[in-house]
């Protein structure tokens, strides 16, 4: 298992509700946990049925935004979401990049949030009560799954992820990183004449054919490790230099010929966060998996 940890304590409520600050956006992060929950097997299905709170009524996705919900009242969190790179560095690096960019406090990332909340989880079903809130745990890691698919989460620090580059979408001024949270999504809806269940569909068929035979190597965690983030942070940097900045200087004008290129990028990092979730969440509540370690 990964070493890297962080240690916090949350103590907010789950009722505190604010405008959503930027992740992959509402319909990616629930894309991914519609994926991730449609994969848990019997023991993890039940255990994520009863950390979620009532009100979620058993769908995982509805709750997966809530970290972007409450940003802005824990906002040590904040820094948890990312895990840039150095300007032109297309690939992660712990010690380098697991840095909160406004404190330099290390290890604190969301490499290390997910490890950390990988580790809180397992303490679930214990005989001893857990020192964390067990249903915030599976609502960050769920969330940060998402994030850290999401190519300009592993973007530079010198435009904050594509942040401080403001670029034409079509007709419409907008940052970069927004372009990849929420844009390319909403376009892909308009252009295929989609909602938010047809996409779900679309890439689940993908998961069970065009990509059936990657999904085993997507699955797998090396040396026993849970849930392999720094493997997903890398090929993220990689996709952001790759696809996300190119083309994609301050100004830019972005349309078709960027879209029609980049949504298939985007479907594919939301299948691999969904079923890497899923194989994270089964690994933590299977008892034989864990007894073996």
């Amino acid at each position: 298992m990964g070493s890297f940890r962080i240690e916090v304590v949350v103590i907010v409520s789950l009722m505190v509700v604010l405008p959503n600050a930027e992740g992959w956006g509402k319909d990616g992060h629930a894309i991914v946990c519609k994926i991730a929950q449609a994969r848990l097997d019997t023991a993890a299905a039940e255990a994520v049925s009863k950390l979620l709170p009532k009100s979620a009524e058993n769908d995982l996705a509805s709750l997966c935004s809530w970290p972007d919900d409450v940003r802005r009242t824990i906002p040590w969190s904040s820094s948890l979401h990312f895990a840039d790179t150095p300007d032109s560095v297309c690939s992660y690096d712990h010690t380098r990049d697991c840095v909160d960019p406004r404190t330099g406090v290390k290890n604190r990332c969301v490499v290390a949030a997910i490890y950390n909340y990988t580790n809180q989880l397992l303490g679930y079903g214990s005989n001893t009560q857990s020192n964390y809130n067990l249903t915030e745990a599976l609502m960050f890691l769920s969330h940060f799954f998402g994030d850290i698919h999401q190519p300009l989460h592993c973007g530079f620090v010198s435009d904050q992820g594509g942040n401080a580059i403001n670029v034409l979408w079509y007709n419409a001024t907008q940052k970069l990183h927004r372009v990849w949270d929420d844009n390319i999504i909403e376009t892909e809806f308009e252009k295929f004449d989609q909602d938010f269940d047809d996409l779900v569909d679309a890439i689940q068929r993908n998961i069970t054919k065009v990509w059936a035979d990657e999904v085993q190597e997507w699955e797998h965690c090396s040396n026993y490790d849970i849930s392999c983030p720094a493997i997903y942070a890398s090929e993220s940097a990689e996709d952001a230099c790759k696809w996300a900045y190119r083309d994609a200087t301050e100004g830019a004008v972005l349309d078709d010929e960027y879209f029609f290129s980049r949504f298939p990028i985007v479907n594919l990092r939301l299948a691999q966060g969904g079923v890497r979730l899923a194989a994270a969440l089964n690994r933590i509540f299977n008892t034989n998996y864990l007894a073996e370690m």
